[in-house]
């Protein structure tokens, strides 16, 4: 296994330590490492993939896993954002509605002896889901600072939420059309 794909690995294991930190109460400064865990989990995104095209490390595992684990990576903090109050329901059903439609897609796509890379809009989404995520943990931890802020610092994560959930059924939408072929096969 090369590094790049021990990294998305790696990326897929911190999760539950994020988790972990995000939904324990008792633990103090829970939103800051929460958010440390969830700039290093992000960061082996952008570093796995520089590195496997710097060092032509490309694998199928790669473009299949990696935006597997983004995706594993996102929708628990978004699941955890909905537990916690940051983040409206629907919007993170339609966010998990989208990235199953677009995981069967690269199935199928699989099953016709076809590897699917991610696009300019997955990318965007990504990026903005990634953002949304960071800036609402930075806005949490905040409050421990700045109490008399939560309604505005709440507005604001309401707002990402919206904004990267628009990005993620706008490249649903462009990804179900420019591969509309596997769809018929």
């Amino acid at each position: 296994m090369n590094l790049p794909n021990k990294l998305t690995l790696l990326r897929v294991c911190l999760v539950p330590f994020f988790v972990l930190f995000l939904l324990c109460e008792a633990i103090p400064h829970r939103y800051l490492f929460a958010l440390v865990i969830f700039c290093a989990a992000s960061y082996t995104d952008h570093l796995d993939g520089k590195i496997a095209r710097r060092d032509h490390l490309i694998t199928n595992f790669g473009k299949l896993m990696d935006p597997l684990a983004d995706k594993i990576m996102v929708m628990s903090a978004l699941i955890c954002f909905v537990r916690l109050g940051l983040a409206s329901t629907v919007c993170v059903i339609l966010i998990m509605v989208r990235e199953f439609a677009v995981t069967s897609i690269r199935l199928l796509a699989v099953e016709q002896g076809r590897v699917i890379a991610a696009n300019f809009w997955g990318k965007l989404k990504t990026v903005s889901q990634i953002t949304a995520i960071i800036a609402i943990l930075f806005l949490q931890y905040l409050l421990t600072f700045f109490p008399g802020l939560s309604q505005w610092f709440y507005w604001i994560g309401q707002a990402l939420i919206l904004i990267c959930t628009l990005f993620t059924i706008l490249s649903g939408v462009i990804y179900a059309k420019d591969n509309r072929e596997v769809l018929k096969g």
